[in-house]
């Protein structure tokens, strides 16, 4: 019989900062950066680290705890970006002068903000299931193969959308193909280096939650908010 799913003691904390660091990694993108040779966007810094948190909440947590928190910071930025067109559109004050630095901020093209929120639903998503499917079939082990398999997928996902959304059809197809190679294999790479650091927090909350959840009877629809019974140890 299924029973109540438990309480953990990090699992609120560890969400409230994936949506967090979402948030962040959003209003820090629009600046290009130049790191080396590649010209970047600020979020590069940031937004690799939620799939980091995706392998922590579906290997520790389980696949309905990414599914949830992926729920939120998709209606966080989706908040987000309407609270600052909503801020923006209103008159500023007669002895405020900053209304071109607020737009310039916190102003989001609407092709730049669909082509985020859809790469960031399906990139996480596609992220969660193949960790979860990978967990099953090496039976727990080699964390590693999940950890990078999830971000390989994921990452493919999350840049081929973001770029075919945001510039499909103005820049050419070389450079297209140019942009996507490129953020794909600094997000992977990134997500590699980290490895060991991922593993030494995985490793840490699982003994801390005394969970390591096993998805056999998941159901992986993105759009069922049931509760999953209790992972198994």
């Amino acid at each position: 019989m299924p029973t109540t799913a438990p309480r953990y003691k990090y699992l609120d904390a560890l969400t409230t900062a994936f949506v967090v660091i979402l948030l962040v990694s959003n209003l820090v993108a629009q600046k290009v950066c130049q790191i080396g040779p590649f010209a970047v966007s600020g979020a590069i810094l940031l937004f690799p680290i939620t799939y980091i948190f995706g392998d922590v909440f579906t290997e520790v947590y389980g696949f309905a705890a990414s599914r949830r928190a992926i729920w939120l910071g998709f209606f966080g930025t989706a908040l987000l970006y309407l609270m600052g067109a909503i801020t923006i559109a209103l008159p500023p004050a007669p002895g405020w002068h900053n209304q071109q630095a607020f737009a310039a901020v916190f102003g989001f093209i609407p092709r730049i903000l669909a082509a985020s929120l859809a790469a960031f639903w399906v990139g996480e998503f596609a992220n969660s299931y193949t960790m979860a499917q990978l967990k099953l079939l090496t039976n727990g082990d080699m964390l590693w193969t999940r950890t990078i398999g999830s971000t390989v997928v994921g990452q493919a996902v999350d840049t081929t959308l973001v770029v075919l959304l945001t510039f499909g059809g103005t820049v050419p197809v070389a450079t297209l193909g140019n942009m996507m190679m490129t953020g794909y294999l600094l997000k992977v790479g990134y997500e590699v280096l980290a490895t060991p650091l991922t593993y030494l927090v995985i490793h840490w909350l699982k003994e801390a939650e005394h969970s390591d959840a096993f998805d056999r009877h998941e159901n992986f629809n993105p759009f069922s908010f049931s509760q999953r019974s209790v992972p198994e140890e």
